[in-house]
């Protein structure tokens, strides 16, 4: 993406536009935007774009990104620990740092904190979720660039 394509203030008008709901779903998302701080649905529409806009399918293979897998396990079954620990060390030049929480007796929880190209992101995660013993894995990236475009916004990711 060429640095004329980033939205710059100058540049990041707002567009007003019309949208369509069903009562029943204005009333729940209404619902949702006052539990949640905001102060009107345009501030609550604008975080739900940029969420969908950075979902790690949207990515191209090669795009750069860093972001979390956050995991929750049974480390009691079978020798999981062991087989995350070697998964991980694996992965070495993608994972910055873990977390490592114990949320019971049985179950952990673990952070990993990732970045390199998308495609080994999305690779580590697949192997985590697919392990016995792991209920949850999930992968949250963002855009970023080695060395930043001064303007502190993500460009398109599908380009």
């Amino acid at each position: 993406m060429d640095k004329a394509d980033h939205p710059t203030p100058e540049r990041d008008e707002l567009v007003r536009f019309g949208v369509s709901f069903p009562s029943i779903l204005i009333e729940q998302f209404d619902r949702y935007i006052r539990e949640q701080g905001y102060t009107n649905r345009s501030e609550a529409f604008r975080d739900l774009a940029r969420r969908a806009i950075l979902e790690p399918s949207r990515f191209s293979a090669d795009q750069r990104v860093a972001g979390t897998i956050v995991m929750v396990y049974d480390h009691h079954l079978s020798d999981i620990p062991k087989k995350l620990t070697e998964l991980q060390h694996g992965f070495y030049e993608n994972i910055i740092a873990t977390m490592h929480i114990h949320l019971n007796h049985a179950l952990c929880m673990e952070v990993i904190a990732v970045r390199g190209k998308i495609s080994h992101l999305r690779d580590l995660h697949q192997r985590i979720q697919v392990l016995k013993g792991v209920f949850y894995a999930e992968l949250s990236v963002t855009y970023f660039e080695e060395r930043g475009t001064g303007d502190g916004r993500p460009p398109d990711p599908s380009s």
